[in-house]
């Protein structure tokens, strides 16, 4: 494996705009993470020095292995934007090679780069070639259902000298729609000219997911995203499961204190009314399933008072 003290089999928290801020990655640490990344940063904001991206870069010690993820077009951008992130001391950096999101894809950096796998190429080289960490990818099967050149794409990565690939079972033009195919992502796991690590990703939306695709495809670690969202809890089950061991269910009050310490670490990092804000989104999953719990839910997605929100949870925590 290309980091040291990590499982054989790591979890890792797929980065999501967004959502994978530092108070999220360190609380899925805490619940089991074995990997986290950030935000994705656009590589000409990081070298203009923009708060807003120069801040995505924070991190504290206790969430390492941490990766900082750029993404970009243009070489001469790109390489400095990793020289900048080197910089932090992360344990790697990854760079995005499959945001479908129009406004990064329609300028060439994310998956827009699919229709382009020379210059795909040529732009890892360069960062891997100018840059001391180990170097890893996140891309996409292809551009399109009829161009899904991901065997070959791994295999000229791996020449260039990345250390991990991890590879999300849709295509550019799928965005996130339909269902994530592992086929080919298997493919590329077992083809034998592939030595480094293949991480796969996508709908894996439960820990039973997570083991049997583990199984089916040999992967060497899966990312979870979109499952994590409210629900950071995936994580040690998943790892019950894979270790054999009954999966623990959590418990209300591992959810209300849980949803607690996201909204206070949230505050704290970004200020009172953006937190509120930012924490919105996480609610239903931390409440994913609770019988009776819609009256609560829209309280808590529109209250902007921090007291209230605490006492609405604080209620929760009575009722259920």
């Amino acid at each position: 494996m290309f980091l040291n003290n990590i499982p054989s089999f790591p979890l890792i928290l797929s980065p999501m705009e967004a959502v994978t801020n530092h108070t999220f990655r360190m609380i899925c640490k805490k619940w089991g993470c074995d990997i986290v990344i950030t935000e994705f940063i656009a590589s000409d904001a990081l070298i203009r020095n923009i708060e807003q991206s120069t801040r995505k870069m924070l991190f504290k010690e206790e969430e390492r292995p941490l990766g900082i993820q750029i993404f970009g077009s243009d070489e001469k951008t790109l390489v400095s934007a990793a020289l900048v992130a080197q910089e932090r001391n992360p344990d790697f950096i990854d760079i995005n090679w499959g945001c479908p999101v129009k406004k990064v894809a329609q300028k060439g950096a994310g998956s827009g780069i699919l229709n382009d796998i020379p210059k795909m190429i040529s732009l890892t080289s360069a960062v891997v070639k100018h840059t001391k960490l180990p170097i890893t990818v996140k891309t996409r099967l292809g551009y399109s259902e009829n161009n899904k050149p991901i065997v070959e794409i791994a295999k000229q990565l791996q020449d260039v000298g990345i250390s991990a690939l991890s590879i999300h079972g849709r295509t550019k033009q799928q965005c996130y729609k339909g269902n994530a195919d592992w086929t080919l992502i298997g493919q590329v796991k077992n083809d034998p000219y592939i030595k480094i690590p293949i991480f796969g990703n996508g709908d894996i939306s439960s820990p039973q997911m997570a083991l049997e695709y583990k199984n089916r495809y040999n992967v060497d670690g899966i990312l979870i995203g979109r499952a994590a969202i409210g629900n950071p809890f995936i994580f040690k089950q998943t790892k019950q499961l894979l270790n054999n061991e009954e999966i623990s269910p959590i418990t209300m009050e591992q959810r209300v204190e849980t949803c607690k310490e996201h909204l206070d670490g949230l505050i704290s990092f970004c200020g009172e009314k953006r937190g509120i804000l930012e924490m919105r989104k996480n609610y239903g999953g931390y409440f994913r399933n609770i019988p009776d719990f819609k009256s609560y839910r829209i309280r808590l997605v529109t209250l902007n008072d921090y007291d209230q929100i605490i006492n609405t949870l604080n209620e929760v925590l009575e009722r259920f």
